[in-house]
């Protein structure tokens, strides 16, 4: 009412936006899109039945996406939980979605709690989703219709919501590192997925949101590079080419399976040089172990 200047009592639905500024917004989240389409189609099958619509909001709080039974359209289409309408805590006061965003975190919004007298007929459970680049890209939300339904069923669904939004995340992650090893670290942060792309030479070039915070990196942006090694603590007392020399040497070997000649035809030397090799740096120094055909 302050800062928003809004009318609890206000009974006009959400603004919709007309269909082509709708269109240049799903567009400019093409990607993001396809990529959740096949959870939002999950957690619809899981919660569909109970009266509840999925809706998939971009940052700004408008309704990008969304699944619901045909029986239930009327009713959430005459709430505004359609495409296009805009649920923001600027234009709606409290509600799941606006205020998922505007804090940040997972929200379950019953009845009442709602800010428009005309949403306090539904229940709403939120969670935000991170793009690769730790900045939200926009909100998972299950809302329902039915009177009947308790705080203790919301929290159930809650938890699936979350966990799908997680998921999206994740896949979204991927997507932006094609080229990339992604490693899952483990991390105490259970509500956010924590995983990391690493290049060729074993270098992090990405981290999620969860992975970001576990390991003390920016919050959100373009990351520092930075060697796996040292983000896991692994250090094999070496430096330098000597360090990346006895990592080369020992990748040969273990894609030959321990065959010398093959893993010294894979490295370009000479099987009695790769021996020599192997004796400085302190690999396999009892021949008889490795195989020698």
């Amino acid at each position: 009412m302050t800062i928003h200047g809004l009318d609890p009592g206000h009974s006009a639905p959400p603004d919709r936006m007309d269909a082509t500024s709708l269109s240049y917004r799903r567009q400019a989240l093409d990607q993001f899109l396809q990529i959740a389409a096949p959870k939002l189609d999950q957690l619809f099958g899981l919660v569909g039945q109970s009266g509840c619509a999925v809706l998939l909001c971009d940052s700004d709080g408008v309704v990008l996406d969304q699944r619901c039974r045909d029986s239930d359209r009327p009713v959430f289409q005459s709430w505004g939980l359609w495409q296009g309408a805009s649920w923001s805590e600027a234009n709606e006061g409290t509600n799941g979605i606006g205020t998922c965003l505007a804090e940040k975190r997972r929200v379950i919004i019953h009845r009442d709690e709602h800010f428009m007298a005309r949403n306090t007929a539904m229940s709403c459970m939120d969670a935000p989703i991170y793009g690769p680049d730790g900045q939200i890209v926009g909100a998972l939300d299950v809302s329902s219709a039915r009177s009947d339904q308790t705080e203790a069923f919301n929290r159930l669904i809650a938890a699936m919501v979350a966990q799908s939004a997680r998921q999206i995340e994740a896949d979204t992650f991927r997507a932006a590192f094609p080229r990339a090893r992604i490693l899952h670290a483990d991390a105490d942060d259970t509500e956010a997925a924590t995983l990391l792309a690493v290049d060729a030479d074993d270098i992090v070039i990405g981290a999620t949101r969860g992975a970001r915070r576990a390991f003390g990196m920016a919050a959100s942006g373009p990351i520092a590079p930075v060697p796996a090694s040292d983000l896991f603590g692994r250090d094999e007392g070496r430096r330098g080419f000597e360090k990346a020399e006895h990592a080369a040497v020992i990748r040969a070997l273990t894609r030959a399976g321990g065959n010398v000649s093959q893993a010294a035809r894979e490295l370009g030397v000479g099987r009695a040089t790769l021996y020599r090799r192997m004796k400085r740096l302190g690999i396999g120094e009892t021949p008889a172990d490795l195989s020698q055909d």
